[in-house]
């Protein structure tokens, strides 16, 4: 599972720091969660094949989450893409970006498909053989979900030596991986513990991202592999976190520590600060493995 921050910093982008985006990799699937001004050209510096990107991800339709889409479905276009595009965000995003595309006369050649969400419950939004998505809904000045990326328990890993022993045809091989025994010619039954190894335990991230501290989402969240959570202010600046609905460095640690998360991402700074050390160190006084995101950053876990 690969996390690649594209962009990580609150309101406004600079010349140095960029709006929120980020992409996961999973499974072999590839997602882009949230969509701020400049996307497409972190993207591009990145390196990341983002013709790969068929689902994106939106928390909610504050401008730094949202204004790079519609140029990023207009590149598409223009790169002739054919591939369906899925578009996950709070309703109204059609809208948004069907306007746009409406008055500048730039239709897509390629299937666009919004699902627009309402509902302030977790649901799922996305699932498909090997992977899960549901949302997290998030307490914010507008409606906003964070998102939840849960692989389904992988096939089991063929042990050639023992498969090559008993001389089982690779016909078999897939009925194997799924768990099942194999009998022999001979009527012998071998177990499927004799021709496999265990599968790698399977993998979970969480976006959280615009949020008040919110310990309602702890039952979605728990034992989380990795959590990416908001934390716009530092400590000095609580009182502003909870007047503008964003949370702080040591909340964000708070929320890790009680969903038992194994590590914790930080992201969504305010530009306030000359340095985001800061954040790191107060939230390592609640919570012990933190990373420090930032534009550019790539996390393997």
């Amino acid at each position: 599972m690969k996390l690649t921050i594209l962009g990580c910093y609150a309101a406004t982008p600079r010349t140095i720091t960029n709006p929120t985006s980020q992409v996961l990799e999973i499974r072999d699937r590839m997602f882009l969660i949230d969509c701020g001004e400049g996307t497409q050209v972190q993207l591009r510096k990145n390196k990341i094949k983002f013709s790969k990107i068929n689902h994106i991800f939106i928390s909610h339709l504050h401008g730094d989450h949202v204004y790079g889409l519609v140029g990023l479905v207009s590149t598409y276009m223009l790169l002739n893409r054919v591939d369906d595009l899925h578009i996950y965000g709070p309703k109204g995003i059609k809208e948004i970006i069907t306007l746009q595309l409406k008055l500048s006369n730039s239709w897509t050649n390629y299937n666009l498909y919004f699902h627009e969400l309402e509902s302030t419950e977790s649901e799922t939004v996305f699932e498909d053989e090997k992977v899960i998505v549901k949302t997290i809904p998030l307490k914010h000045r507008i409606y906003t979900n964070g998102y939840l990326f849960l692989e389904k328990f992988n096939e089991r890993k063929l042990n050639i030596d023992a498969v090559q022993q008993y001389e089982i045809d690779q016909v078999y091989y897939k009925k194997i991986k799924y768990g099942g025994d194999i009998t022999l010619e001979d009527g012998r039954v071998i177990p499927n513990t004799e021709l496999t190894f265990d599968p790698d335990t399977p993998k979970s991230y969480a976006f959280c991202s615009d949020t008040l501290y919110n310990e309602d989402i702890l039952p979605l969240i728990e034992n989380v592999d990795v959590l990416y959570h908001e934390s716009t202010f530092l400590e000095s600046e609580a009182i502003l976190a909870e007047k503008t609905m964003h949370s702080t460095a040591k909340e964000a640690a708070r929320i890790a520590l009680k969903a038992n998360a194994k590590n914790l991402v930080l992201g969504h700074y305010s530009t306030r600060y000359e340095s985001i050390q800061k954040f790191k160190d107060e939230a390592e006084t609640i919570f012990p493995n933190v990373f420090l995101g930032d534009d550019g950053e790539s996390f393997s876990f």
